[in-house]
């Protein structure tokens, strides 16, 4: 009987484990969109300190996306206990947000390209200037980076509380709890290593053999191109995932998508929903714009008449 127990508890372990890493899998296939996000801005927030410098600021990144984490995660453990209705609308504001931030970025990088590159050479004139408060410099990168990595965390958790809200709670924990884990150690080792390719790359292209030096050489010319290629991906997945989450939100636009791939077989029929959601996500990311742009001009117009 005892032994009969033993197994029936073991099973049990052994089924929670398995819906625990299913869910995991699950989420962190919704959550792509913002992963990628999160490497390409991360690698872009710490680099400009000194090279000595780079993993330390990678390390007190992490830890502050850790204490983030560990705020974010019972926060939204207990809206699923307490007020599991709001799942839904986060879900939708997080979607609606991420399709925003791309949008932005498509904007950003066209309108404000000139102040981005002048930006550039403002910090990098800074580091060379023996004047220039570096321990200030490099704490005001590390508090920008764990705020960016505040607002990536709260999107990353609501798009996996989004996945587990019907499931048990204890579930819901652990698949959370293992999101927030392996997202900061997949994020910021990615990170570690992004920020020293280029020292890795000068190492190697300073060595006697000439396999060394040619990769050495391959890995200086890769590193700047592997930057942008992270970040037009990441954009790319954010209207990917954020026009999904949103077309899953809003019947109409969901029945619609599949009445037009209802015929569809083989690779268009399991890339045009995806391609539809991406194109819902860039109107959606558009029309978000505008009206936060708007709201930006008509609120401090308000401010000033009173």
């Amino acid at each position: 009987m005892a032994g009969g127990s033993l197994f029936l508890l073991l099973d049990d372990i052994a089924s929670v484990l398995d819906d625990v890493a299913t869910m995991t899998k699950v989420a962190t296939k919704k959550t792509a969109g913002v992963l990628g996000d999160d490497l390409a801005l991360n690698a872009q927030q710490v680099t400009g300190v000194q090279a000595e410098r780079e993993l330390p600021v990678v390390w007190a990144v992490a830890k502050g996306s850790l204490i983030n984490k560990a705020i974010l995660v019972p926060a939204a453990l207990a809206i699923s206990a307490f007020i599991p209705w709001l799942i839904a609308p986060l879900l939708m504001l997080g979607g609606a947000f991420l399709c925003f931030e791309g949008f932005e970025k498509l904007v950003h990088k066209f309108l404000h390209g000139k102040e981005d590159a002048e930006h550039h050479r403002e910090v990098v004139k800074a580091l060379v200037d023996p004047d220039t408060d570096l321990v200030a410099l490099e704490k005001d990168k590390i508090k920008g980076a764990v705020r960016t990595d505040f607002i990536l965390s709260a999107e990353i958790i609501v798009i996996a509380l989004g996945v587990v809200g019907g499931l048990a709670f204890g579930t819901q924990v652990a698949v959370l709890i293992s999101i927030a884990v392996m997202m900061t150690i997949g994020v910021y080792g990615l990170v570690a290593g992004i920020v020293k390719l280029d020292d890795a790359g000068l190492f190697l292209s300073r060595r006697a053999n000439a396999v060394a030096r040619g990769i050495g050489w391959a890995i200086l010319w890769l590193a700047p191109w592997l930057m942008r290629t992270l970040s037009v991906l990441g954009t790319v997945a954010m209207f990917l995932v954020g026009g999904g989450i949103l077309t899953h939100g809003l019947p109409p636009v969901h029945h619609l998508i599949e009445t037009l791939t209802a015929d569809l077989d083989g690779l268009s029929g399991a890339l045009l929903p995806s391609l539809l959601d991406g194109v819902f996500g860039i109107v959606a990311g558009a029309l978000v714009l505008v009206a936060v742009s708007l709201a930006r001009r008509i609120l401090p117009a308000r401010t000033a008449a009173h």
